[in-house]
């Protein structure tokens, strides 16, 4: 099947091409997903879908540069209301519930399986490790008698995690009693304002404020996006699901920093911490993926693993080419 007509240029310029997926309506109106991929087009039989993080979309050009050379086709995804996928009349990251995202990740598998890939590494970062993870068990136990390469055309066969979402940063107030008044106001006034990120992680990232890298602000503002009841509670209740255990029959493997940060005060660990979230959540959390997990903190790693200073980032690639290389 030949893809070539539904791929334009994207935003990162001439080397890179970009494709909507429709994905319906919603009380906003129209809803897409955008998978972006090497213009050159697929030449392998093996592919990596990266899904990004919270305030974010995929720029990490570096990342899918180091698993082509793996022999990897690379591909990443803008979830709904996302980077590419934002529209100017719609609430950014907006969804009520994390199984939504189903919709766009197995369209994305589906058009990686029709260039022509029988194998799938799915990548998640923060946020999208957490959906990255909830859509992989979803994937391989939804149907015993229909299988994943029936449902998508290829196998899903490792799932890498860049430091996952699996629990919430802040006081035990707000990981117990908080959430449960949070999912009571998400009853009544859904979009209601909750809270939204610490900016130092980010103005500590970005070139305009001292930062090594160079991104598109109005896809991933300083000063986050709102936070908002529903989609906390989406959120808490993937934690919950995390916490209770999933079956995913592909290895894992979850990278973290090898120490939390602050994530509510300027300091100067902000790129060789994590400092949003905890790590003893993430290495909690990942006991109850998979039988087969591998847990690899990267020393001085900062949240986004690939984006950290160097040495750590290139022990963040290694650590991933060598476990690739065994599993």
């Amino acid at each position: 099947m030949s893809n070539v007509a539904q791929w334009n240029q994207d935003i990162l310029g001439p080397d890179w091409a970009a494709r909507t997926i429709p994905l319906g309506s919603d009380t906003e109106g129209p809803v897409t997903a955008t998978l972006v991929r090497a213009a050159a087009g697929p030449r392998r039989t093996r592919a990596v879908l990266y899904v990004h993080g919270f305030v974010d979309y995929f720029f990490q050009t570096h990342q899918a540069e180091f698993f082509e050379e793996l022999g990897f086709d690379f591909y990443a995804l803008d979830l709904r209301k996302y980077g590419r996928s934002l529209r100017d009349d719609q609430t950014p990251n907006f969804v009520e519930d994390l199984a939504d995202y189903r919709a766009e990740l197995d369209h994305a598998a589906r058009i990686i399986a029709s260039e022509g890939h029988e194998e799938l590494v799915v990548l998640g970062h923060s946020t999208g490790g957490l959906i990255a993870s909830l859509w992989v068990d979803a994937r391989q136990n939804l149907n015993d008698s229909h299988s994943t390469r029936e449902a998508l055309g290829l196998e899903i066969t490792a799932l890498i995690l860049n430091s996952p979402w699996f629990d919430l940063n802040k006081p035990w107030f707000l990981r117990t009693i908080g959430t449960r008044l949070i999912a009571q106001l998400a009853r009544v006034a859904p979009r209601t304002v909750i809270g939204g990120l610490a900016p130092h992680y980010g103005r500590a990232l970005h070139a305009s404020s001292g930062g090594e890298w160079d991104y598109d602000l109005a896809f991933k503002p300083i000063d986050g996006f709102p936070v908002r009841a529903i989609w906390f509670r989406a959120i808490r209740r993937g934690h919950a699901r995390i916490a209770a255990g999933l079956d995913i029959h592909c290895p894992v493997l979850v990278l973290t920093s090898d120490r939390s940060g602050d994530a509510d005060n300027h300091h100067s660990e902000l790129l060789t911490t994590d400092s949003v979230l905890n790590v003893e959540h993430i290495w909690a959390g990942a006991a109850n993926l998979a039988d087969d997990t591998t847990i690899i903190p990267i020393p001085h790693g900062s949240h986004d693993l690939s984006l950290s200073p160097e040495p750590a980032r290139s022990e963040y690639f290694e650590a991933m080419k060598t476990w690739l290389a065994t599993h």
